[in-house]
């Protein structure tokens, strides 16, 4: 099955992972949640994806910083503090014995009572669960790369439903990753209201042109981690970044496109909307991706466990 930039091998070891269930380590094939949580009933909650390189978890406090963030958003109480939810994602690494591997951390508002939205109706704490899989990006997607495609979904106004949220509410994103797989991409390509490039459907969207590196404004996507550090990276570099406003005639032709995500880093972009840009990895890639790698092992290596 295509997966896009989330393409991967499947491990055998998944099928005996415990997974952590508001604290209790609980073997795959029984871990459950009510069917009155909030997440599954209404998709209420925020989550996290992140990466764990030599037993440290990349970038954690900006993932932490930004879970939170969205809970305050949303009035939604964790329940615990920022130390005890790092502890709980040691442990559930340290239980599935893993030194490299995809975490899916997702924390719910709780169980309701009744099918409801209003949260006055919920009667327990938050619900967090934490996934933790043997998971690595196929070597060929980030050395060949993806296709894209430009669907019309938008990403909407932040008074209807704030892009910068990670919810769980993704049905935007489904949506137009539904219509990409349709039209034989690997991932949607989606504009901001008035027109212009936003984002990915999953990932985040850089173009090449003439040695510079751009990408959207922002406002119209999630704050994401992955595409601040090679902004960041860029800049360290002496790379001209531009967070702008730019159509998909400056897309088209473009000299190289990217996109970036917590699963496989920075990753090429060699054809969209049937334009092919690159036949693979192009040489701006290559260089980020290098320059990024050495930025998780500089994270991970100056990182304590807890």
């Amino acid at each position: 099955m295509a997966l896009g930039t989330h393409d991967f091998t499947p491990d055998p070891r998944n099928d005996d992972i415990l997974i952590n269930v508001n604290g209790a380590l609980v073997p795959r094939a029984v871990a459950t949640v009510s069917v009155f949580d909030s997440g599954f009933m209404l998709g209420d909650g925020v989550w996290e994806g992140l990466r764990v390189h030599a037993g440290r978890f990349a970038f954690l406090d900006q993932h932490l910083d930004r879970l939170w963030e969205g809970a305050k958003a949303i009035a939604l109480d964790i329940g615990i503090d920022r130390a005890a939810l790092a502890a709980r994602l040691f442990d559930t690494i340290d239980a599935n014995g893993m030194e490299a591997c995809h975490v899916r951390l997702m924390v719910t508002r709780g169980i309701r009572s009744t099918p409801y939205q209003d949260p006055r109706v919920v009667i327990s704490p938050a619900t967090i669960v934490i996934i933790a899989e043997h998971k690595d990006p196929l070597p060929a997607t980030v050395e060949r790369g993806l296709s894209l495609f430009t669907v019309h979904v938008r990403r909407g106004h932040p008074d209807v439903q704030d892009p910068k949220l990670n919810s769980h509410s993704k049905l935007n994103c489904i949506t137009a990753c539904i219509q990409a797989a349709q039209a034989g991409a690997d991932e949607a390509l989606m504009l901001d209201p008035h027109g212009f490039v936003a984002t990915c459907n999953s990932t985040h969207f850089f173009i090449v042109r003439r040695g510079e590196v751009w990408t959207s404004t922002g406002d119209y996507c999630l704050a994401g981690i992955t595409r601040a550090n090679v902004i960041g990276i860029c800049r360290e570099a002496g790379v001209p970044v531009f967070e702008r406003n730019f159509s998909l005639t400056d897309v088209y032709g473009a000299d190289e496109a990217f996109v970036t995500g917590t699963f496989a880093g920075v990753v090429p972009a060699h054809t969209v909307d049937g334009r092919a840009l690159t036949a693979g990895r192009g040489p701006m890639v290559a260089r980020l991706q290098g320059l990024y790698r050495a930025l998780i092992e500089h994270d991970v290596a100056g990182r304590a466990r807890p």
